[in-house]
C-alpha cells in the first residue's frame, strides 16, 4: 500500500492514537480505534460485492458520522468514491450518476426517495435499515468482520468531485489519493495544525475543501467534529461547547452567523479555544474582515484560493488580512504561481493576466471531457517564456487556471475575474447555461433567457434572470417551476422581463449579456 493514501493515514492513526476521539457529531463519537473498526466492516462488504477495480461508488447523504466512515470505506478499497451534494434535484443526481458510471450508491433513509425517482438500477446501501436498499450498515456492521486488504497506489484514483461548467452540466474532476495527501500535508503546515487540535466539520464533504477536513484530521491525528449549519445561535453553541480551534468556513457561512442580533452573539472571550479560522470557496468582503477579527480577535485567520483543478493554490497571510484585505496572497508551500498575458510573457506589476499552477495539488483532468481536460491541464511549455525547466523537460503538467488575476509590486496576488461566465454564489459555482436550459425545458411562455450576476456583498454574486415572452408572466409562477428543477442556491434573486433583447449581432441570436448587466444596474 502506497505512503501516499487516506487509507495509510488512517491506519497510522488507529496504531498511534487508538483511544483518541477522531470523529463526533454531537453525543455521538468514535475513537480511531472504533472508526477504523466500522470503517474496515464496510470496506470489507464493498469488495464482496463483485466490482472491478477502479468501479464508482456513489455517497448521496445528509452530513452524519456515516458518510465519513462511508468514504473512508470506499478510499480503503480500490473503487472511487463519487460525493453528491444533497442539494441537487433528482435530474441532476441522474445525471451524475450516469455521466460517472456509478453502480453502487451509499445514501441515508431520506435521501432512497430521491433514488428511487430516478430509478437507478445499482445496489443501494443506506445507513438504517430499510425496504428500498439491499442493505444497511446495521446489518453489515452485525456479519461483516474487519478484514481488508489495502493495495491502493497513491496514483489510483480516489474520488471524481462534480462542479458545473458553462456547458451547463455538471463536470467530474478526478482526484487521485495523492493529491489528498498532497493537501492535508500542506495545509497542515502552513496552518501548524497538532494532535491536540478540534477541526469543525462544518463544511460539506462532497468538494476537496470539506473532504479536506477528513483528512488533516487524519494526517495530524486530531479531533474532526460534525456539524451542520442551521442557526447562529447553535452555531455558536458548537463552537463553545465543542472547544473547537480550528474553523474551516466559507463566505456564506461568515454572512449567515453574523446575520443574529449583535446582542445574541457570545463576548469574545467565549471563543479562546478557537485559534485558526479559515475561509475559501469565493471572496472575502471588508465586512467578514471586521467582524471575524472582532468577535474571534484570538484566531488567526486565513484567506485561501484554490481552483477546481487544483485543490490550493494560494493563502494570506493573516498579518496581511488588515494590509491587503481583497488579496488571495501567496502561493502555497510546494506551489508556484504565474501570471502570464496573451503573448506567454510574465505580467508586470498590476498587469492582468492568467493565473499558471505548477506543483503539488493538481488533479487528474476531468471525467469523460477531454476538450475540458485540454483546456485547462496544459504542457509546462505555455511558461517558456517565463522559466527554463531543468533539462529542458516538457512533460510537467501545469493548471491553466481560467482566473484573471494581477500582483502588487511585492508579489501579493489579487483576483479579477473567470474566464468564463461562471457565477460563484454562497460558496457554489453556478453556470448561467444550466439555468437557462431549465427555463426553456419548462417554462415553454419564455422564447428567450439571459441569466448573469451582479455583485452581492452578502452572497458574492446575485443571480438575475432577463427574460422575453409575448407578455410578462408572474414571477412566483416562473420561481415555481424553477424550484421543482434547481437547489434554491441556484434559483435566480431577481427575474426582470423584456419585450426585446440585446443582440451581439445581428446575424447571430446570441443576446448581449453585458448590456443586460450594465441596465440592470443602472
Amino acid at each position: 500500500m502506497s505512503v501516499n493514501s487516506i487509507r495509510n493515514l488512517l491506519e497510522i492513526a488507529a496504531q498511534t492514537e487508538p483511544e483518541k476521539i477522531g470523529l463526533m457529531h454531537g453525543s455521538e463519537a468514535y475513537s480511531y480505534a472504533e472508526l477504523i473498526t466500522k470503517v474496515d466492516q464496510i470496506a470489507h462488504y464493498l469488495t464482496t460485492i463483485g466490482l472491478k477495480k477502479g468501479s464508482r461508488i456513489g455517497i448521496y447523504s445528509n452530513k452524519r458520522c456515516e458518510q465519513v466512515i462511508a468514504i473512508l470505506a470506499v478510499l480503503s478499497t480500490e473503487y472511487v468514491f463519487v460525493p453528491i451534494t444533497r442539494l441537487l434535484k433528482p435530474e441532476q443526481v441522474k445525471h451524475i450518476i450516469d455521466d460517472s458510471g456509478i453502480s453502487c450508491l451509499i445514501t441515508d433513509k431520506i435521501k432512497i426517495e430521491n433514488i428511487k425517482a430516478i430509478d437507478f438500477k445499482g445496489k443501494i446501501i443506506s445507513y438504517e435499515a430499510s425496504d428500498e436498499s439491499d442493505v444497511s450498515f446495521e446489518e453489515i456492521y452485525k456479519c461483516y468482520t474487519a478484514d481488508v486488504k489495502c493495495e491502493i497506489k497513491g496514483n489510483d484514483n480516489a474520488a471524481i468531485t462534480y462542479s458545473f461548467g458553462s456547458s451547463g452540466n455538471p463536470k467530474g474532476i478526478v482526484i487521485d489519493h495523492r493529491a489528498f495527501i498532497d493537501g492535508a500535508r500542506i495545509v497542515s503546515k502552513y496552518l501548524d495544525i497538532c494532535k491536540d487540535d478540534i477541526i469543525s466539520g462544518i463544511l460539506s464533504f462532497n468538494l476537496d475543501y470539506g473532504l479536506n477536513q477528513i483528512f488533516v484530521t487524519l494526517y495530524k491525528r486530531a479531533t474532526l467534529a460534525i456539524h451542520k449549519f442551521v442557526l447562529p445561535s447553535d452555531f455558536f453553541s458548537h463552537l463553545i461547547n465543542e472547544k473547537i480551534t480550528v474553523l474551516p468556513l466559507m463566505p456564506i457561512h461568515i454572512t449567515q452567523m453574523f446575520d443574529e442580533d449583535p446582542h445574541r452573539i457570545p463576548q469574545p472571550e467565549h471563543f479562546k479555544n478557537l485559534r485558526t479560522i479559515t475561509s475559501s470557496g469565493g471572496n472575502i468582503t471588508p465586512l467578514m474582515v471586521k467582524n471575524i477579527t472582532t468577535h474571534f480577535p484570538d484566531a488567526k485567520f486565513y484567506s485561501m484560493h484554490g481552483l477546481i483543478e487544483a485543490f490550493r493554490s494560494a493563502f494570506l497571510d493573516p498579518s496581511q488580512i488588515h494590509i491587503r484585505p481583497n488579496s488571495i496572497g501567496k502561493a502555497i508551500p510546494d506551489v508556484e504561481l504565474y501570471i502570464i498575458n496573451e503573448e506567454g510573457e510574465a505580467c508586470k506589476p498590476r498587469e492582468i493576466g492568467e493565473l499558471i499552477h505548477r506543483g503539488a495539488c493538481i488533479y487528474k483532468g476531468y471525467w469523460n471531457a477531454p476538450e475540458e481536460t485540454a483546456q485547462r491541464f496544459k504542457s509546462i511549455a505555455i511558461l517558456d517564456k517565463v522559466i527554463e525547466p531543468e533539462g529542458q523537460l516538457t512533460d510537467e503538467i501545469v493548471i491553466a487556471s481560467g482566473d484573471y488575476v494581477y500582483a502588487d509590486e511585492e508579489g501579493y496576488i489579487y483576483f479579477v475575474s473567470r474566464k468564463d461566465d461562471m457565477i460563484k454564489t454562497q460558496g457554489y459555482r453556478v453556470s448561467p447555461h444550466e439555468i437557462e436550459s431549465v427555463v426553456y425545458d419548462n417554462i415553454p411562455e419564455i422564447t428567450e433567457c439571459a441569466v448573469f450576476s451582479v455583485p452581492n456583498a452578502e452572497i458574492e454574486e446575485e443571480i438575475i434572470m432577463v427574460y422575453g415572452a409575448k407578455s410578462e408572466l408572474a414571477r412566483n409562477e416562473i420561481l415555481f417551476e424553477l424550484k421543482k428543477h434547481l437547489p434554491n442556491y441556484m434559483l435566480p434573486g431577481d427575474i426582470v422581463y423584456k419585450k426585446s433583447m440585446p443582440l451581439k449581432s445581428l446575424h447571430e441570436k446570441q443576446i448581449d449579456k453585458e448590456v443586460l448587466r450594465r441596465e440592470f444596474l443602472r
